[in-house]
């Protein structure tokens, strides 16, 4: 590739477009189902807005939704180094008193360094973290003088993304807790939300299973790669990371009936269309587990997924990228135009989008 001009449609620059920052959702709706919904044709490019109250009219019987019930723990910590400066962790793991964390700090963290743990008022806990080395990517790992699953469960905080700019919703962040979390969320080990699945009750979900939609879960923890922005110019280069993902028996055995009977695979957001693709081998979705880094690009031959709901992505994000495989380039441009004009709202806690 190196030399030849680069084709459009993997162009990083293919992907931008202006967003007004009255656009970006701050707060999630009142309700979740209460969210607007724009229906795209995956190959017409046809717009029609809805509600996503209306999702049972616009699945139909025997369809198997797949939904991804990854839990969000709180892995945000705030702390101060020795010298004063503050830091903000993110932690991407841990194991008893050690983790793994992405930081942000003026000054950056360096190898033996000691960070002081902060509640939510900005008081010293008394928790203490050493830095044991830094790797690239502002990524370090620290030992803490306590267990850090307690550490984060007493004083972690919620990991909003970094464009909702403001505080948890209380000091404690008590409301985000509960809604930047799907109500079916299970197992706990992802750094951010499946947002396409924030919008979903369980009354809605009862509605569609009373209409003959099929609902199957897999898990796939989200991790750091959500919030890495592609630095290549080419984006088949970008490497989104390595996440785990786990497919349960039955989940496979659903899918992969439907897939022989010609019966349609929604999936709820880019993380179980990833899971569902990557687990397919041999004309049939595989039960485990296991990581996966597959990054969808223009070119992607889509084998388990039919139709997809989705949330508004960042401009020259991965997930972007992806929508934009599965629907077409234009088809979701000319789509998030529209969305801009008629007011949506866009990110984690903006609208959906139902792509079919």
């Amino acid at each position: 590739m190196k030399g030849r001009p680069i084709p459009p449609r993997f162009r990083l620059s293919s992907y931008d477009y202006e967003l007004p920052e009255d656009r970006i959702a701050q707060l999630p709706a009142p309700e979740r189902a209460a969210s607007r919904l724009m229906v795209l044709g995956r190959r017409s490019g046809t717009i029609v807005h809805r509600v996503f109250l209306d999702l049972p009219e616009l699945l139909r019987p025997g369809d198997v939704l797949v939904i991804n019930d990854t839990r969000v723990y709180k892995a945000r910590l705030l702390g101060r180094k020795a010298t004063g400066g503050r830091v903000e962790l993110l932690v991407l793991r841990y194991d008893g008193q050690v983790m793994k964390a992405m930081f942000g700090a003026n000054r950056g963290l360096l190898p033996g360094q000691v960070v002081s743990v902060l509640d939510a008022s900005g008081e010293d806990t008394g928790v203490c973290c050493r830095v044991v080395d830094v790797q690239a990517g502002g990524v370090a790992t620290l030992w803490a003088d306590v267990d850090v699953k307690g550490l984060l469960a007493q004083h972690g905080h919620v990991p909003l993304p970094p464009y909702i700019r403001r505080e948890p919703m209380d000091s404690r962040g008590a409301q985000d807790i509960e809604r930047y979390q799907t109500v079916y969320a299970r197992a706990e080990g992802a750094v951010a939300a499946p947002t396409a699945g924030l919008h979903f009750t369980r009354e809605l979900l009862s509605r569609l299973v009373a209409g003959g939609v099929e609902v199957a879960s897999l898990t796939l923890h989200v991790g750091p790669g959500t919030f890495r922005p592609i630095k290549t110019e080419d984006v088949r280069l970008h490497n989104v990371g390595d996440e785990y993902f786990e497919v349960p028996a039955e989940t496979a055995r659903r899918v992969s009936q439907a897939k022989a009977e010609g019966r349609r695979i929604v999936a709820v957001g880019t993380t179980s269309v990833r899971t569902l693709e990557a687990a397919w081998q041999a004309g049939q979705v595989r039960p485990g587990s296991g990581v996966t880094g597959l990054f969808i690009a223009p070119g992607h031959r889509f084998k388990v997924v039919d139709a997809m709901i989705t949330n508004f992505h960042l401009p020259k994000s991965s997930l972007l990228v992806l929508v934009s495989a599965f629907a077409g380039r234009r088809n979701i441009l000319k789509a998030y135009q529209e969305a801009i004009r008629a007011g949506y709202r866009f990110y984690s806690y903006g609208d959906a989008m139902l792509i079919a």
